[in-house]
């Protein structure tokens, strides 16, 4: 079940690492890769392994690609957009290589990936199942909506109730104690649904022969007992009275539940295969029925067919995906002609679920209080600007500083930026008044305190640190506590301007729909607001715009403050 997460995972870490060089936890550096030792790098390396792990799993690259920009990256241009492409097309290059070797077929590339639902090829559909598409695509949305708000309540309930550890382990053992004696009874309420073994489909599959004479197989035991990835493809390819609907239906609904009860336990657990095996149960559903009020267009109303569109339709309807989750599917099938029906269930269910709440994904962010900014600032926030939501006061620091006063507001502020003013002020007005020079991080101003890179009053700097002093502790920088000054070096000054980055800054007056496109359109971090006179007057950062969020709900619109996690 977790198989998909664990790839794109997988992938992220592995890329996290790599954009390191080293390991932190084992004191081991390799002494490559120093150039991509920042957070900037770090974070483009991630969303290229969050890539290559979607296009190994299905034999994706494009998919995985739109997959990072639409749900990985919070920021992309050109050049990382091509970073991401090459991580997917060299990912799906040495799976292939790697599994034809596997297979004892050396040299052979065409692998469809590590999770093959199957190619349809040449599926035919007509005008007038446009409306059919439509209706999936509205069920879809129903679905994914009442998943995500009954999934909403449970963690909810999780956080209030089951915070200890002996209970995590509790609800884990009473989920999967609970997952078999259902399934068991499923199984022994269907074990009359016996079917004989003639498809090259149940040939190569696994098959279960429970109760069944010689020669068959359960049909139910197999979905039960199969991994998610097998059941997904005996629904998309399985004959046409295969399954009995009702049985169906109720392995459709106690999936459902279980799946929902088991996103979010203390294991890991995964949802993309789950979520698309309930949409290709109730789908085929759809496809029989169908079939039953119209037999003699077989050709048409085909259950397998039906089950991919109900399975791009609980996908879309619960994750709110569109762009990247059409392009899997068609790649992962094989078939471009079922693009548009595809299209048409993704964007429906998408509209009908945005209706009532948000994806998955972004309920559980908030949920979590992560600043992750949506696509686009809301319609209410042309009402406010920079002085609303900016940080005040501001922790300035003079482009030539006392070592004593950095050191203590260091150890006295958790901030990672702080503003550097120029230095040429009147001190009996107010000492930290002056002129916006740049930005200079926290990290930075404690390897210049570790380095002792100190200088007289009236001393001008010589020794310069270089890129390297910064970037070797990276991307576990030593706390303030690891440095200990004598007396007389706090007496000593640190000259800034060397070290410090030049940031953007905006307006006190400007509005929050301006600052929302400089933080999205340039991926920054910090935004430091000016007066009239370029003196700072406040600071902007990704949590303060994170903080308001519109909600929409049942078609009802309100603005809510969002706890964000430090």
């Amino acid at each position: 079940m977790y198989f998909f997460n664990c790839r794109i995972h997988s992938g992220a870490i592995v890329a996290g690492g790599i954009s390191q060089g080293k390991s932190s936890s084992l004191k081991i550096d390799f002494h490559i890769l120093k150039y991509f030792r920042t957070d900037k790098h770090k974070r483009d390396f991630v969303s290229a392994g969050a890539a290559a792990g979607v296009a190994a799993a299905f034999g994706a690259p494009v998919g995985g690609v739109l997959f990072a920009l639409e749900e990985g990256a919070s920021f992309f241009n050109q050049q990382l957009t091509w970073f991401i492409f090459f991580a997917s097309m060299a990912s799906t290059f040495t799976l292939n290589f790697v599994m034809s070797a596997i297979d004892g077929h050396f040299g052979d590339l065409s692998s469809p990936g590590l999770i093959n639902f199957g190619l349809f090829k040449d599926t035919p559909y007509m005008w007038f199942e446009l409306p059919l598409f439509i209706l999936m695509g509205f069920i879809g949305g129903i679905f994914g909506a009442l998943f995500n708000q009954l999934n909403l309540r449970l963690t909810k309930f999780r956080h209030h109730y089951i915070n200890k550890n002996w209970l995590l382990i509790i609800e884990l053992i009473l989920v999967a104690a609970t997952t078999v004696v259902i399934a068991f009874l499923l199984i022994i309420g269907t074990m009359n649904e016996c079917r004989p073994i003639k498809t090259q489909l149940e040939l190569n599959s696994p098959t279960i022969q429970l109760y069944c004479p010689d020669g068959q197989y359960n049909t139910m035991a197999t979905i039960v007992f199969s991994t998610p990835e097998q059941a997904v493809r005996n629904l998309f390819h399985s004959e046409i009275g295969t399954y009995n609907p009702w049985s169906l239906l109720i392995f459709c609904i106690i999936y459902f539940c279980l799946t929902c009860w088991t996103y979010g336990v203390i294991v890991s657990s995964g949802l993309f295969i789950p979520t698309l095996l309930i949409g290709a149960s109730w789908g085929r559903l759809v496809g029989i029925i169908m079939h039953t009020i119209f037999p003699s267009s077989v050709q048409y109303f085909d259950s397998g067919k039906y089950a991919l569109f109900g399975a791009a339709s609980q996908l879309g309807g619960t994750m709110r995906m569109t762009i990247s989750l059409a392009v899997i599917l068609i790649e992962a099938t094989g078939d471009i002609v079922l693009g548009l029906p595809i299209m048409i269930v993704l964007t429906v269910a998408k509209l009908t679920g945005d209706y009532f709440n948000e994806g998955i994904f972004d309920i559980h962010i908030a949920l979590q209080s992560v600043p992750f900014l949506p696509w686009e600032s809301e319609v209410f926030a042309s009402q406010l600007s920079a002085l609303s939501i900016m940080s005040t006061p501001v922790i300035q620091l003079k482009t030539v500083e006392k070592v004593e006063n950095i050191y203590q507001i260091l150890r006295t502020e958790s901030h990672h930026g702080f503003s550097v003013v120029d230095h040429h002020t009147d001190e009996r007005n107010d000492h930290r008044a002056g002129t916006f020079q740049g930005i200079i991080l926290r990290h930075q101003l404690i390897t210049m305190l570790r380095k002792r890179n100190f200088i007289s009053f009236n001393d001008c700097l010589r020794d310069y640190l270089t890129m390297d002093d910064f970037r070797e502790s990276y991307p576990r920088h030593p706390p303030i506590e690891s440095v200990h000054l004598t007396n007389e070096e706090g007496e000593l000054y640190c000259d800034l301007r060397p070290y410090m980055n030049l940031a953007y800054t905006v307006s006190h007056r400007s509005t929050l729909p301006r600052i929302f496109s400089m933080f999205r359109g340039l991926g920054l971090r910090h935004l430091v607001v000016v007066n009239d006179k370029n003196e700072v007057v406040g600071m902007i950062t990704r949590k303060d715009l994170a903080r308001f969020r519109m909600t929409h709900k049942k078609g009802h619109t309100s603005i809510q403050e969002l706890p964000i996690s430090h």
